[in-house]
């Protein structure tokens, strides 16, 4: 994060959840202070009104989607900017009182999201327990400690965090599922590029102008400019009134990026800049930077700059 490194640190809640093991990734996030918030708009508005530095928050799940409140928040009210990503496997775990045997759970306590993600687990191994919805990974730890349930379904980091005896772990039904959380600051001068960043914006086409989305394409495609993501939301203005989120390879120092972001404000209604940052790739998926297509590389626009600088001075050699 540029300037001076945050030190109060707010995340979505409550603790022993997937935010704060993602949280705890994060270097600076060590020495800081860490204070669960208890919905993403509560979050981002503590670092608005500057109770907080920086806010962690999920952006999207490889099985769920996007989280479509984040989204929203981005996109409305005072400006904020990412900073950071950090993307953690989903690894859930069934955890219990010491003592409890998995023949003795009846009851299991887990967030929808999480228990759908474990259907097949609890179908083949607690085909007749009843599982009760709670509000949060971290809820359903703090229940079966308890003795309010059997059992939950929770992050490594909660049942650690309440003590309980892992009885199963890796019971998620995609092995490789992952979360996508995001790191939100103020806005102020992005990190320096990397060769391996992410661009994020949230884009409002003219919808009066046949082709909008298009010309919105076609001004990344035509400068090499790959588009990893893009998801669609309500303005709410409007039945049909949508803002478009992209994340684009590449940082906003980037020529061909830059040249990108002059032609989308040019084509579009608004644009909204959510940030340049470096791309969390995990490790050993084999994931490489992808390359400038041949005659767009930073190199190809600056001598392409240079050589229409001698034109117009009416030097031709």
């Amino acid at each position: 994060m540029p300037g001076t490194p945050p030190t109060r640190f707010v995340f979505l809640g409550p603790e022993g959840t997937f935010a704060e093991q993602a949280l705890n990734s994060i270097h600076a996030a060590e020495r800081g202070s860490r204070t669960p918030a208890r919905s993403v708009p509560e979050a981002l508005e503590s670092v608005r009104a500057g109770e907080a530095d920086a806010a962690l928050v999920p952006l999207e799940n490889s099985i769920g989607g996007a989280v479509g409140v984040t989204l929203d928040e981005l996109a409305e009210g005072e400006p904020l900017v990412i900073t950071r990503e950090v993307v953690l496997p989903v690894d859930f775990v069934l955890a219990a009182r010491p003592g409890t045997t998995l023949p003795r759970v009846r009851s299991v306590a887990a967030h929808p999201q999480a228990s759908t993600q474990c259907r097949g687990w609890l179908r083949a191994h607690l085909p007749d327990a009843v599982v009760v919805d709670v509000l949060s990974n971290g809820a359903a730890a703090a229940g079966a400690a308890t003795g309010e349930y059997d059992a939950a379904i929770c992050a490594p980091i909660g049942a650690g965090r309440h003590r309980l005896d892992v009885l199963a772990d890796k019971i998620a039904d995609h092995p490789d599922a992952v979360t996508r959380f995001v790191l939100v600051s103020r806005p102020g001068p992005p990190p320096p590029p990397t060769g391996d960043d992410v661009t994020s914006l949230a884009v409002y086409i003219a919808h009066d102008r046949v082709g909008a989305l298009l010309s919105v394409l076609m001004e990344l495609a035509v400068r090499g400019v790959n588009m990893s993501r893009i998801e669609s939301r309500p303005t709410g203005e409007a039945l049909g009134r949508y803002v478009f989120f992209l994340d684009c390879t590449g940082h906003v120092a980037d020529v061909r990026l830059g040249e990108a972001l002059q032609g989308l404000r040019r084509v579009c209604a608004d644009v909204r800049f959510l940030g340049s940052y470096p791309r969390h790739r995990l490790p050993g998926t084999g994931e490489r930077p992808i390359p400038a297509p041949p005659g767009l590389s930073d190199t190809d626009y600056a001598d392409a700059a240079a050589w229409l600088a001698r034109l117009r001075a009416g030097d031709l050699n």
